[in-house]
């Protein structure tokens, strides 16, 4: 707030609004200035704005350098101005942050993407097994949506975060014909995009609360997956064995998926918080009541939860304990029934249900049943048969979807803006 109104004093001056000695005590004033947040806060609750006050005190603050400067503290801004603008320096960092612990994320899962294009597991559906998958498939899964995501999150904060800039109205009315080159000026010296007052406009605020509930979900996704994995009875994959990480106060041997749990708790609060900012996309007339006030909590934990989870799983994902034995071996205790789909489209879905019913009654691989059963002799050789229980031959497009994810990633660092 205090860069605002040091940085809208020397845009003023520099434009001929008012002495340029005064705003230079301004300025000075505003970069040394401190303030007793929780007196402002106190003062704020009465006031129904935190500007109020702030300017109440930053006034005084300079009248004591100079009372003729402080005729021109906060000069032709308005109380939405100052907190709206604040609000966009600070999550203008706090976006840089979740873009850089997004490309965290992505590039590891790009690693294990990359890493493990022939490493096969079984692919689960509806939490049964279904297919045999490479992990590095699985991987690039996980990267797929975070290379459509992250350059719409990165669009969606550089949307959001201009300058709000209006006066009393939205029209800066004070500055007559000087008001377009003040507020470019202003925007300058603030590193800020200039933009049509968004006084009751908030799609803004809206859409980067979506694009950060979307990452923060997309987490979540690898978060579900990875515990899942992690059960002890699946054994496939375990978080980075960290000391003092995932322990329990009472049971030794526990080993607890905390970054998961970290990006799973985030990632229940972030719909509310991204419907609260939607809720929020009709204000009364050019400054509503309640809605804006109520944006700069908001956006405030939705970024916290946003950075948690995506630097959760960054940190998961880096040191991930893969086990491809874990991983082979339950393709094994499948008993060859997650080769079934292969089986029916050789020999007929009848054949391959009835030949599937007996292995599972009888508890036999399904390739011992087919090995010796007559209609599938008929229609296929000893290798043929053999050749569709190997999981490599049934990865299908699965390396094709891993080159073209991993291209779009690159793209997707690359070009976003």
């Amino acid at each position: 707030m205090a860069r605002f109104e040091g940085a809208l004093a020397a845009a003023s001056a520099r434009n001929g609004v008012f002495p340029a000695s005064h705003a230079e005590t301004i300025s000075k004033v505003c970069d040394s200035a401190s303030f007793d947040a929780p007196a402002l806060a106190k003062q704020a609750r009465i006031a129904g704005a935190l500007a109020i006050p702030f300017v109440k005190v930053l006034t005084e603050k300079v009248a004591a350098v100079s009372p003729e400067a402080a005729r021109y503290v906060h000069f032709g801004a308005t109380s939405q101005d100052v907190m709206d603008t604040a609000a966009v320096l600070c999550m203008r960092q706090a976006c840089e942050r979740i873009s850089a612990l997004a490309v965290a994320l992505g590039d590891a899962s790009a690693m294990l993407a990359n890493g493990h294009r022939a490493t096969p597991m079984v692919a689960r559906t509806l939490l049964q097994p279904a297919a045999p998958v490479p992990f590095g498939w699985k991987a690039a899964m996980w990267l797929a949506p975070l290379a459509r995501s992250y350059p719409r999150f990165r669009s969606a904060a550089g949307e959001a975060c201009v300058l709000q800039f209006g006066g009393a109205a939205g029209t800066l009315s004070a500055f007559r014909d000087k008001a377009g080159e003040v507020a470019k000026g202003l925007a300058k010296e603030l590193g800020l995009e200039t933009a049509v007052t968004w006084h009751s406009a908030r799609d803004g605020f809206a859409r980067l609360g979506a694009e950060t509930a979307v990452l923060t979900g997309l987490a979540a996704k690898i978060a579900r997956d990875v515990t899942l994995l992690a059960q002890p009875e699946v054994g496939e994959a375990a978080e980075p064995a960290v000391e003092g990480r995932g322990g329990s106060s009472s049971m030794p041997h526990k080993r607890n998926p905390a970054g998961c749990l970290l990006a799973l708790e985030a990632a229940t609060r972030v719909p509310g918080l991204a419907a609260t900012l939607l809720g929020e996309l009709a204000p009364e007339h050019e400054r509503g009541l309640g809605q804006w006030q109520a944006q700069w909590f908001t956006l405030r934990e939705l970024a916290c939860a946003g950075a948690s989870a995506l630097a959760a799983m960054s940190e998961v994902l880096r040191g991930l304990e893969v086990n491809p034995k874990a991983m082979a071996a339950n393709l094994e205790r499948t008993n060859g029934l997650v080769f079934s789909e292969a089986l029916a489209l050789r020999v007929s879905r009848p054949v391959a249900d009835r030949l599937c019913e007996r292995a599972l009654r009888e508890g036999r691989h399904l390739l011992e049943i087919a090995r010796a059963d007559a209609d599938v002799k008929k229609q296929l050789g000893k290798g043929e048969l053999e050749a569709l229980f190997e999981p490599q031959s049934q990865f299908g497009a699965a390396p094709a979807m891993i080159e073209r994810v991993l291209a779009d990633w690159a793209t997707a660092r690359e070009t976003a803006v």
